[in-house]
């Protein structure tokens, strides 16, 4: 049996135990009152705090938290606490409170501390990303391929993926992108016929891959405007592109990340798809609506 996450939608929020252990304060005993009394003026520590961690902030037993759970109908503390859990991992707080998320993800033992890392690396990645940039910077990009005769978006090793998805995402609205290198050629072939009318959408992180900055170079003799995406101002891509973004990549694995690109891409499509002609939707609803009648979506059973 696959080890699948699939989010409970019937579970109670923070908000429904909060209200719950409100409307029971009375009816508890002193220590469990006490504890109780805690959670409600403290909630934010529910989620980050073990069960021995947030007792010695009570100043109460760990049992006593136990029982708290059981009069709101839980087993234990660590079922009470889990929706307060799922509210961090939502996003639905603020940044001290996943701070501390983190950091109490890091005493699980080396697993978790990896897991902590790879979460506070994603997060710092994606976040640091955009305040390099604004609205108006990824606009700009956006109108040029718009504009743009062709569009060739490259990509070499794992940004090959990334370039492919987004020039299939734009395919659905506009038929002027294009992943490269093709299948069987080189980056440079491609862009060979080029010029002043078109785009080249380039990402290449350290090491940079050769074949991504020469496509590049040529491209810009060619008068082709370029957008280059790279971990670094001084990238041989970024340094002189007419459009040029800077995403970070740390990550405690060897490779480099790659979900501020991701997430760049995304908004760049965004942008695209806002700023292109009327005829951007009918070519979308068109497009799925021949999926759909040829039998490439499966059907939702429940009809939606």
């Amino acid at each position: 049996m696959n080890n699948i996450n699939v989010p409970n939608q019937d579970s109670p929020t923070p908000r429904d135990l909060l209200r719950d252990l409100a409307v029971e304060l009375e009816s508890l005993t002193p220590e469990t009152r006490k504890a109780a009394a805690y959670v409600l003026e403290n909630p934010n520590d529910v989620g980050v705090s073990s069960i021995r961690e947030i007792a010695e902030a009570a100043q109460v037993k760990p049992n006593t938290f136990v029982r708290m759970a059981r009069s709101v109908g839980f087993e234990g503390y660590d079922d009470f606490r889990e929706p307060f859990r799922e509210e961090i991992r939502n996003g639905n707080v603020n940044f001290p409170d996943r701070a501390r998320w983190l950091q109490s993800l890091s005493k699980g033992g080396k697993l978790s501390g990896l897991y902590a890392d790879m979460a506070s690396s994603a997060i710092t990645n994606i976040e640091q990303s955009f305040a390099a940039t604004d609205a108006a910077h990824v606009q700009s990009a956006a109108d040029a391929i718009v504009r743009a005769r062709r569009t060739y978006v490259l990509g070499v090793g794992v940004n090959n993926a990334l370039a492919r998805n987004f020039a299939y995402l734009a395919g659905m609205a506009v038929d002027t992108i294009e992943a490269i290198p093709r299948s069987g050629s080189v980056a440079i072939d491609d862009i060979a016929r080029a010029g002043s009318d078109d785009v080249l959408l380039a990402m290449t992180f350290k090491p940079y891959r050769s074949e991504v900055v020469e496509a590049v170079e040529i491209a810009r003799q060619q008068g082709v405007t370029i957008i280059g995406i790279s971990d670094s101002a001084a990238s041989p891509i970024v340094a002189g592109s007419d459009h040029g973004f800077v995403v970070q990549s740390d990550t405690p694995q060897f490779f480099p990340s790659t979900v501020a690109t991701v997430a760049l891409l995304e908004t760049l499509m965004a942008f695209v798809i806002a700023d292109a002609s009327p005829e951007v939707i009918a070519n979308i609803e068109a497009f799925h609506e021949r999926r759909h009648r040829l039998g490439i979506y499966r059907e939702d059973p429940s009809g939606k």
